[in-house]
């Protein structure tokens, strides 16, 4: 037979629906099903309209200029082996998109804003007309480290440190 009594006497913790009684929900429903307003703005505008990296993941996409393998990526880069030896290997890929822009590729959905016509002044360049030493000590900044203080960095001509 089984006991119908909760063997505990203590109340029993509660939970959402029985704390407070079945709450409702916060969030009203939306007034207008999905399916139509998806075709609302601006929904709508923004599905439509096609962004350059959207247009590029879709299957149909063919860009005839782009390298089919590593070596037309290799090919079509500006590096030149005769008169830029030993680059590092990502200078050797660069491509003519990152240097020039008569390339004729829209990389970027933005318009090219031209820069501002204003009246360039003549930057005045002074050169001193007396050549000063580069042994001389005049007008070097002051400071307290020296070889003898600079422990860490100096070291005797046998290698042990100097001592103050």
């Amino acid at each position: 037979m089984a006991r119908k009594c909760n063997p505990y006497s203590f109340p029993r913790y509660e939970n959402d629906y029985s704390f407070m009684g079945l709450k409702e929900c916060q969030k009203h429903p939306y007034d207008t099903p999905t399916h139509i307003a998806q075709n609302e703005n601006p929904w709508c505008r923004l599905n439509d309209s096609a962004t350059l990296s959207s247009v590029r993941r879709n299957v149909c996409y063919h860009d005839p200029e782009a390298s089919r393998d590593s070596l037309d990526f290799h090919l079509k880069s500006t590096y030149d082996h005769h008169q830029e030896f030993l680059r590092s290997k990502n200078e050797t890929l660069f491509q003519r998109e990152t240097y020039f822009d008569d390339h004729g590729r829209i990389l970027k959905n933005r318009e090219k804003a031209e820069a501002p016509q204003c009246g360039m002044k003549e930057i005045r360049v002074w050169v001193n007309p007396q050549k000063a030493s580069i042994y001389s000590i005049q007008g070097t900044i002051e400071s307290h480290h020296n070889a003898s203080t600079n422990r860490g960095y100096s070291r005797k001509h046998d290698g042990g440190f100097y001592s103050t």
